[in-house]
């Protein structure tokens, strides 16, 4: 509050200490982040100011009773702040804490104007469709949720054969004709992304499986869920507990 104060009206927290405020990002920089609508008077030890014109209400919020940057505003700001990967995790954060609205996202994206973290935070968007975590942690979770319902273990990254070519699932259980994907994705206003998944399960239900679909949330927050889920789909198989 101090450093906003200090850079006057209008002035709010941004890019990195916002990702920082929101739990996105943890951040060990001692110098604050903050956007502010008029170039700065004087210089401040501890504050990076950055000035900007773009800043509509729909950008701005408060957290903990500190104005800062909405969600969406913060990620494109982290676009041209932090690597490509740290921004593929601020926007996986942002879905486990059940804060992403990818319809926000869009609506910034819209208005980016040629700004230069926006093709970054299009391409972070499509590789959260998919993150890096689904061929470690995520599978990790996943499985060992499989193994305390006393599920079959499925195989994992598996080839099925269907009518458009092979198609690799995360999760196959190919005696109960079962195919899970476990989905870290941000938002489907890619409509790509959105288009290719639906042709994908619609291939696999031709070659005679069925496809059930878990967010990254649900397997971490809402395990009971998905257990019960599982359950109805692979009654046949399921080993005493």
């Amino acid at each position: 509050m101090a450093a906003l104060l200090a850079c006057g009206p209008g002035a709010v927290l941004s890019h990195r200490s916002a990702a920082a405020l929101w739990q996105l990002l943890p951040t060990a920089t001692a110098c604050l982040e903050l956007s502010v609508p008029s170039p700065r008077r004087r210089s401040h030890d501890g504050i990076k100011a950055h000035r900007t014109k773009s800043l509509l209400p729909q950008d701005v919020t408060v957290v903990n009773r500190i104005p800062c940057t909405s969600i969406a505003r913060t990620l494109l700001d982290l676009a041209e702040a932090v690597p490509q990967r740290r921004l593929e995790r601020a926007i996986e954060q942002a879905e486990v804490l059940g804060l992403y609205n990818g319809s926000a996202v869009a609506d910034v994206l819209e208005r980016a104007n040629g700004k230069r973290g926006a093709g970054r935070l299009r391409r972070a968007i499509e590789a959260a469709t998919h993150p890096a975590l689904t061929v470690s942690e995520l599978e990790e979770r996943f499985l060992r949720l499989c193994r305390h319902a006393g599920l079959p273990h499925p195989a994992v990254n598996a080839w099925l054969a269907t009518d458009d070519g092979d198609v690799k699932v995360d999760f196959l259980w190919r005696a109960e004709r079962v195919v899970a994907e476990t989905d870290g994705y941000a938002f489907h206003g890619n409509r790509q992304a959105f288009e290719r998944d639906r042709r994908r399960d619609q291939s696999v239900k031709r070659a005679g499986f069925d496809t059930v679909r878990f967010t990254w949330r649900q397997v971490v927050r809402e395990p009971a869920s998905v257990t019960k889920t599982l359950e109805r789909l692979l009654p046949s198989r399921r080993r005493p507990g």
